[in-house]
């Protein structure tokens, strides 16, 4: 099942986790003034997993949004189909309540690097959330 942000409010006894996932700085080189310093993680697939199982997928929108609807318990998300570890982002770890929606905010720090073909970037993982936790790489 894959599922993106509506931005809906939940509907009674709903549990899950949403939220939104960033990555910063947004752009190479010294911050501009003005300038958005981070920028969503915008279309990019992720797994949730239960017990090392994939139970479910999710993508988030144009605004790094997501809303997945999920049982109560522990789960660890990660991006789907990165083969490269150019841009490694997660995993995270989350635990959902009963009948509750999991706020997080997910922030990536994007580490720059020239290239022939303009920037890559290398994610160190930085979280912005007092309802999930980060794991080691």
């Amino acid at each position: 099942a894959v599922s993106v942000s509506t931005g809906q409010t939940p509907s009674p006894g709903e549990s899950g986790i949403e939220g939104v996932i960033t990555i910063s700085p947004a752009n190479p080189g010294p911050t501009r003034i003005g300038a958005a310093a981070s920028a969503p993680l915008a279309r990019s697939t992720f797994a949730v997993e239960k017990n090392s199982e994939e139970v479910t997928s999710f993508v988030t929108d144009d605004h790094g949004r997501f809303r997945v609807s999920l049982p109560p318990g522990h789960y660890k998300i990660s991006i789907k189909g990165r083969k490269s570890s150019i841009g490694h982002i997660g995993p995270f770890e989350t635990d959902v309540a009963p009948s509750k929606m999991t706020s997080v905010q997910w922030e990536c720090e994007a580490e720059f690097a020239s290239s022939s073909n303009g920037y890559a970037f290398r994610c160190r993982r930085r979280l912005k959330s007092k309802d999930a936790q980060l794991l080691p790489a």
